[in-house]
């Protein structure tokens, strides 16, 4: 109806310790529909993340956290667990404080983090801490937004329909849509809808606070120029998706 605020969606897989280019996009969205639903990658950013030197991002080392898959290949997301969930909490714990506790931010980071860690022996599954921890990083940024799971949601099991059936579900009019994704995106399901795509591309930026953006965890930016200016950026990007 005409007169309404429009409302915007994001639907992305959750990551663990996203990047910054990830977690830019679900603060520009109103709600994020975690996908959990469908097959777990391995080779995606599901069960682990590049974290950057703090004085020099160009020197990179994956997290990971090791993933059970009970159903082989065909697992989804929601159905994968950690197989040792002691060494995870252990490995979120350390490897992000050896590449970041020289910064000043760094207290404030840990205190968000550490609660999440914490929580990892009883959530078991591998979504529930990437979900958590990336729920605790846009909390920290201000966020406002609301989340909820592909999973309890009814779509189709077209790739575009599934995405255009989410955006209805959740009451969205507006798909935010990552710049990968519109490779891909069949139009047709969201203008059957009456539905808008809306593209969304953060900066690339060789140097600055978008370093490595679309590759490294977020903790870099956050660590190396703080979440008030990390949440001013995002603030920009907002705005200009609106």
């Amino acid at each position: 109806m005409s007169g309404q605020p429009v409302r915007s969606c994001a639907i992305h897989q959750p990551n663990l310790l996203p990047r910054l280019s990830t977690l830019a996009k679900l603060y520009a969205a109103d709600i994020w529909v975690v996908l959990d639903d469908v097959q777990f990658v391995r080779r995606d950013y599901q069960h682990r993340a590049r974290l950057a030197a703090l004085d020099n991002p160009q020197q990179q080392q994956w997290l990971s956290v090791e993933t059970h898959l009970p159903h082989g290949r065909a697992t989804l997301i929601r159905d994968a667990q950690l197989a040792y969930p002691q060494r995870t909490i252990r490995r979120l714990g350390q490897l992000p404080a050896q590449y970041y506790h020289a910064s000043p931010y760094w207290p404030l980071l840990h205190a968000v983090l550490e609660p999440v860690a914490r929580t990892v022996a009883e959530a078991a599954g591998t979504a529930a801490v990437a979900e958590g921890i990336t729920r605790a990083l846009l909390n920290l940024l201000g966020w406002r937004g609301t989340i909820v799971r592909s999973s309890d949601l009814t779509a189709s099991l077209d790739r575009s329909a599934r995405l255009a059936d989410l955006t209805t579900a959740v009451g969205a009019d507006t798909y935010l849509c990552g710049t990968g994704g519109m490779r891909y995106l069949d139009c047709h399901p969201f203008t059957e809808r009456q539905l808008n795509v809306r593209a969304f591309r953060p900066p690339v930026a060789a140097e600055g606070l978008w370093t490595g953006a679309a590759k490294i965890t977020a903790l870099w930016a956050l660590a190396a120029y703080g979440p008030n200016c990390v949440g001013a950026a995002f603030d920009d990007l907002r705005a200009a998706a609106t």
